[in-house]
């Protein structure tokens, strides 16, 4: 896919970020932006050069102002957070050290700053409360995917924005402007994003539409599955649902869609959902790569985000299971015959073939459909 024209300044940092991180495959990620490896390392090198002033076609700016006074280093503090209303003392110290302010204040100091100017309410001063973080080693072993509220657009239409945020990275892989909230439109969404940055080791959703509901059961002992969970798990993706009334299982997700209200969507109003997708666009990218987030050590969620190695398969692969399963294909109503029993599995999975494994306890015995253990079943011999 090559540049778009109207966010080429855009994609070439989310490129450049991406092509610095330890072990990344630059061929597997030039074919995923649809530029060639001279084009790719053009950029790397300004980077390094120049900063993100060397990926603009033509800049003049100076990378430092040695000259600058303590006072027109206040005026930026005060600009900086009007920009950024939200953002605290902490990170406007990390975006004074990326403009390479020659003389940077300390927190408490910024903090005088924005009281001396009256950026700073007393709402805003005592919301902060220190939480107990947990986050996977690795980017991409889990996405979190989920809907936020809906609201309307000036034309009357409604969008459902629909994100995914790296679990490790807190990297923002989708923020798109919905009219609806349809597993085929989840499923279109996906696919441009696997293709782009490859497939997650897992994606945590929560138990509603168009998710489904795996692991409960439509009637006894039959598992409930909706095609998009089937697709996912056929791409060799495992999905996993949060706990029932329990969204803070997906925090990250959620506190991407409080910062995404409290930034964006208090603030402004879309005409349409061509104006929304732009703006989604603009603000991602300043999330992603310009924000400074605390829970990741003031770095930018672009600095430990890398792409998978794993990419999109454009054919589905076959299915392959152990040599001592016993694999059985499910019929019309969701059930397989197995040691002369006839078992429920699911109607989701009709016409697909999974895997009957043995475990450590007699007459107890593994369900898989790829690789994702769907069910135990209890055969009496």
């Amino acid at each position: 896919m090559a540049f778009n024209s109207k966010t080429i300044l855009e994609q070439r940092k989310e490129l450049v970020m991406l092509a610095i991180q330890p072990g990344a495959n630059l061929s597997k990620l030039c074919r995923r932006f649809g530029v060639s490896r001279r084009i790719c390392y053009k950029w790397i090198n300004r980077y390094r050069e120049h900063g993100e002033d060397g990926l603009k076609d033509q800049s003049k700016r100076p990378v430092s102002s040695p000259g600058q006074t303590a006072k027109s280093t206040e005026a930026k503090i005060v600009r900086l957070r009007k920009q950024n209303p939200e953002w605290g003392a902490r990170k406007l110290r990390v975006l004074l050290e990326k403009e390479h302010e020659k003389k940077i204040p300390s927190h408490s100091t910024i903090t005088n700053i924005l009281h001396r100017n009256d950026l700073i309410s007393i709402e805003n001063s005592q919301r902060h409360i220190p939480v107990q973080r947990f986050e996977y080693q690795s980017p991409n072993e889990l996405w979190q995917m989920d809907f936020k509220g809906y609201f309307k657009l000036i034309d009357n239409s409604i969008c459902y924005p629909l994100t995914i945020i790296d679990d490790h990275s807190r990297f923002n892989l989708c923020l798109q402007a919905c009219d609806n909230q349809l597993s085929l439109t989840v499923r279109q969404k996906l696919t441009a994003i696997f293709r782009r940055y490859g497939l997650p080791e897992m994606i945590l959703t929560d138990n509603g539409s168009p998710w489904g509901s795996a692991g409960n059961e439509r009637s006894p002992g039959e598992a409930a599955f909706t095609a998009l969970e089937i697709w996912l798990m056929r791409i060799n993706i495992k999905v996993i649902h949060g706990r029932p009334y329990h969204p803070q299982t997906q925090g990250k997700d959620e506190r991407f869609h409080r910062t995404l209200k409290t930034e964006l969507l208090q603030y402004e109003q879309f005409h349409n959902f061509t104006h929304c997708q732009r703006r989604f666009d603009q603000w991602r990218i300043k999330y992603n790569q310009y924000r400074p987030h605390e829970a990741i050590g003031f770095k930018t969620p672009s600095q430990l985000y890398t792409q998978s190695t794993r990419s999109y398969p454009e054919k589905l692969p076959s299915i392959q299971y152990l040599s001592t399963d016993h694999v059985r294909k499910v019929q019309d109503k969701g059930t397989i015959s197995f040691q002369n029993q006839l078992l429920k599995i699911g109607r989701g999975l009709v016409g697909e073939y999974i895997a009957i494994r043995a475990t450590a306890v007699e007459n107890v015995w593994e369900v898989y459909f790829c690789n994702q253990l769907i069910k135990n079943i209890i055969v009496n011999k």
